[in-house]
Parts: C-alpha cells; sequence; structure tokens
C-alpha cells in the first residue's frame, strides 16, 4: 500500500457503503495546550463562542447607545439583538458558510447575525469599523485572562506559603554559581521562589486594572463615521465613546485617547512582556527544583503508577517540572513577536499583525496557564528528604564554620596564624580525599584530632542553625506582609485546579 494511501485510509473513519465518507478528527492538528496544557477556563475564555458573544454585545452597546444619542433605533430592534447575544451551532455555521463568501469574518458575523435578527439588520455595525469589534473584545478579553492569571498566581504563592511555612527553620545548603554557599533554609529558598511570583502578581494586576478599552474612533482613529451619523456634533461623539465603553465596563478614564484603526500595538507587548517575565520565574523555580532533585533533597509529587522512563525502570524524572520549564520557554519566546507586530504596523494599520495575534495572544496565556497549574501541583506536593538534606549540609559545613572554630581557638589562647594553616591544611586535604580519591569528607574527624583545637566544642560550633542567619524570621515576615495580603485578597478564589491532564 502507498504512503498517500495509508495516510487517505487513516484520514476516514468507517462508513456505511452508500455514506460519503466522514472526517476523522484525529487526522488532523490539535493543539496540545488545549489537549494536554490548558484549563478549560482559559480555553473557554480565547473560545469562538465566548468571542462571538463578545462581538454580539458590543453591536448591542454600540445599538443602544446610538439610540439613547438620538439616532434612530426602535426599541424593536435592540429587542432583536437582545434575543440573540450567544450565537448558536446553526447561526456559527451560518456565519462560517457567509466568511467562505466574503471572505471577511466580521461582515459574516454581521449576516449571521441580521439573518436571525431581520429588524436590527440594517443598524448591525452602523457607523463601525471591524476593528470596532475585534479590539474592543481583545482588550476584554486580555482583561480577563490577566486576571485568570493572577489568580492561578495567587493558588501557587498560598501554596508555597504553606511550604515555606513548614520547612522554615530546616537548614539546607545555598548555592552560588551553583557552588557550596552560606546555608539558608528549605522555607526561606521557597518564600524567595513565591515572592518573586509575588512581584509578577503585582505587575500582572496592574495590567489588568490599567488596559484601556479601544472605544469608538472609526476606521483610521479620527471618528469621522461617527461625526457624519451625528451630523457633526462632536460631543454627541465623545458621550458615544464614553457610553459604549461604559456598557462594556470601563469607566471614561479606562478608554484609550488615540488610536489608529486598531488599539497600539504596543500594548500586546506590554501585555505578552509580563506573561514572558511570570514565566521566567517559573521557569528558575522549576529548574532549582530539578537541581534539587538531582541531590535527592527535593522530589515533586509522583504517581503510584507513573513511570518516569520507559528504558530504566528505576528513574523518577522531575517531569511536572520540566514540562513547566518547556511551556514556560515557549511564552518568553512571543514577547519578541508582540515587539516585531507594535514595530511594524504602517501608519493607521496594516493587517500583517492578524493572522499572527490570533496566535500569540490565546497561546501565550494558554501555554502560561498551564504552567501555573502544574505549579500548584508541585508546590501543593513538593517532598522533602530531610535526611539528605541534613547529610549535604553537614558535608560542607566543616568548610563554611572554619572561622568561627579559629576564633573559638583564639580564645582558648591558641595562634590565630598557627590555627588557620592547620584548618586550611586539613580542608585542602579532605578535599582532596572527596574529589580524587572518591572518599566520604573526614573533615570532622581531623578536626577533632587537631590539638589547636582542643577544647573547642566542634558539635556547638557546627550547629546548622548558627549559620542561617535570619532566614526562618524573613519567613515569617514573608507569610505576614506578602503572602497574608494575597490570600485576603484572593481568598474566595483559591480553591485548588484539577489534576494536570497529563
Amino acid at each position: 500500500m502507498g504512503l498517500s494511501l495509508i495516510f487517505q485510509t487513516r484520514a476516514m473513519t468507517d462508513t456505511t457503503p452508500n455514506s460519503p465518507p466522514t472526517p476523522d478528527p484525529l487526522s488532523g492538528y490539535v493543539s496540545p495546550l488545549a489537549t494536554r496544557n490548558a484549563s478549560a477556563e482559559m480555553q473557554a475564555i480565547w473560545s469562538p463562542r465566548r468571542k462571538f458573544g463578545l462581538w454580539r454585545r458590543i453591536w448591542l452597546a454600540l445599538a443602544e447607545a446610538e439610540q439613547e444619542l438620538g439616532l434612530s433605533i426602535t426599541d424593536e430592534q435592540l429587542a432583536e439583538l437582545r434575543d440573540h447575544l450567544d450565537p448558536t451551532n446553526q447561526e456559527l455555521a451560518a456565519a462560517a458558510a457567509h466568511e467562505k463568501r466574503l471572505r471577511h469574518d466580521v461582515m459574516a458575523h454581521v449576516h449571521a447575525l441580521g439573518d436571525v435578527a431581520p429588524a436590527a439588520r440594517p443598524i448591525i455595525h452602523l457607523g463601525a469599523t471591524s476593528q470596532f469589534i475585534n479590539c474592543n473584545t481583545e482588550i476584554v478579553l486580555l482583561r480577563e485572562s490577566l486576571d485568570l492569571i493572577a489568580v492561578k498566581t495567587a493558588r501557587v504563592i498560598d501554596a508555597l506559603a504553606d511550604f515555606a511555612t513548614t520547612w522554615r527553620d530546616l537548614p539546607t545548603l545555598a548555592f552560588t554559581h551553583y557552588q557550596p554557599a552560606q546555608p539558608t533554609t528549605v522555607g526561606r529558598r521557597a518564600a524567595g521562589w513565591a515572592y518573586d511570583l509575588a512581584l509578577c502578581l503585582d505587575r500582572i494586576e496592574h495590567m489588568r486594572d490599567s488596559l484601556r478599552l479601544r472605544g469608538v474612533k472609526g476606521a483610521t482613529g479620527t471618528q469621522a463615521s461617527f461625526l457624519a451619523l451625528f451630523e457633526g456634533d462632536a460631543s454627541k461623539v465623545d458621550q458615544l465613546d464614553i457610553l459604549v465603553c461604559d456598557k462594556l465596563g470601563f469607566a471614561a478614564d479606562q478608554r484609550l485617547l488615540l488610536t489608529g484603526q486598531t488599539y497600539p500595538r504596543v500594548i500586546d507587548a506590554f501585555v505578552l512582556s509580563d506573561l514572558a517575565s511570570h514565566a521566567s520565574v517559573i521557569h528558575k523555580i522549576c529548574n532549582d527544583i530539578r537541581l534539587l532533585s538531582n541531590r535527592k533533597e527535593l522530589d515533586e509529587p509522583f504517581g503510584d503508577s507513573q513511570i518516569g522512563s520507559s528504558a530504566m525502570p528505576y528513574k523518577r524524572n522531575p517531569m511536572r517540572c520540566e514540562r513547566a520549564t518547556g511551556l514556560a520557554r515557549f511564552v518568553m519566546s512571543l514577547a519578541h513577536n508582540a515587539y516585531d507586530t507594535a514595530a511594524t504596523q504602517w501608519l493607521e494599520r496594516t493587517l500583517d499583525d492578524s493572522a499572527n495575534r490570533r496566535l500569540s495572544l490565546p497561546e501565550s496565556f494558554l501555554a502560561l496557564d498551564g504552567c501555573l497549574d502544574i505549579m500548584h501541583n508541585v508546590s501543593g506536593g513538593l517532598i522533602v528528604h530531610e535526611a539528605t538534606v541534613n547529610a549535604n549540609l553537614l558535608a560542607e559545613l566543616p568548610f563554611m564554620a572554619s572561622e568561627n572554630l579559629m576564633m573559638a581557638a583564639v580564645k582558648l589562647g591558641r595562634d590565630r596564624q598557627e590555627v588557620h594553616e592547620a584548618i586550611r591544611r586539613h580542608s585542602q586535604d579532605a578535599g582532596t580525599r572527596v574529589k580524587d580519591e572518591g572518599l566520604s569528607n573526614d573533615l570532622i574527624d581531623r578536626l577533632r584530632d587537631e590539638p589547636l583545637l582542643a577544647g573547642v566544642d566542634l558539635d556547638r560550633e557546627l550547629d546548622p542553625a548558627k549559620y542561617v542567619g535570619l532566614a526562618p524570621r524573613q519567613v515569617d515576615r514573608f507569610i505576614a506582609d506578602v503572602a497574608t495580603p494575597v490570600r485576603q485578597r484572593f481568598a474566595d478564589r483559591l480553591a485548588p485546579p484539577p489534576e494536570p491532564n497529563v
């Protein structure tokens, strides 16, 4: 059987001899953002049904405002529009047929709405341009999506705050340059992760609350068509802009003052840049967890029947964090896309933004949404291997405690320079034993046998809690000053999301 015939066969489902072949829904591309990653809530925001329902609500808002300002629009026409705010499957199919003929998505839906609201047909889209519909719809969708991202970020902060509180006092080795450094605590590290997310949350909430609606601006931003409708009365054009925005949930000061045909595409760059920053924090957190998993200090949740590797049955891979980092990189990559689109808009508008933005806007949100759900799942189920945390710290702590040991010996009357040289020599020898001979770190035993340290309480000087600084107190401060206000702000929206699909 030839390759093309194989593909043809796979592209059809079983049919009866006299019926036409039915396309197989699995024979075409389906985005893994929809099947594996993004939540039902975020997918609903960016769904065709939500978008086209908003289109009809915007047409209604325009018609209501135009009537209120004296245009000849009847109550019957408005009633018809109100009766058809949510397009049926049949109406959506009709719109698709119109678009195939007209090659224009907005006008296709104007015709589809006019088909079921014939009395209103003459006044649908009166004075408007396509971007009156598209841009105002997109600003609403951006605001709804940012709100959902804010909620999901708050959930992750809440989960990490619980984890930080639980492990606020457990000392652990810190790293700079991925080399052992002054200890911190397991809880303090997690509080740092959550604090970075809280900084992102501030940006997301600010962006959500500062978005401005395009409003009623006309084909090139001059409002000329509306000025003509109101026979040169500029005050009515201003009132129309305010009224329409108010009906769509935006106050008078939440309107853009000036636009071309579209709202400034730099707004998309602002939004996607904040999403990319958000994604970078998730990427960093997940990478930290992956590194700590390698050290056997932390594990992400792992199902009873979960398989880590098809070839190596013993493996327990941090696949959730790996998946989140992959999605995060995708989100970060789309920020530059938005900069390109904003930079390449010619004069009052070019259409080369459209096909691009149909991908970049929803997919940025869908991917980050999936990241946050994974991050919540991981944060709520992180496993700490306390014995390994302690062992890893104690293997390095003697090196870090050398100055304290030296000071304690000096207090007992020893020569500071001689003690320094003894500790230096023992440290180097112990390091060679570990690195070159593959043996355990015996520095503590060497120091116990060192005559210059006789009388020094090594156990006391090597207590890890002495070296974590204000880490536990900083956790408490984070909980009080950051996590608690976030919890209060989102108190009724912190219910955990469902388990990740995969």
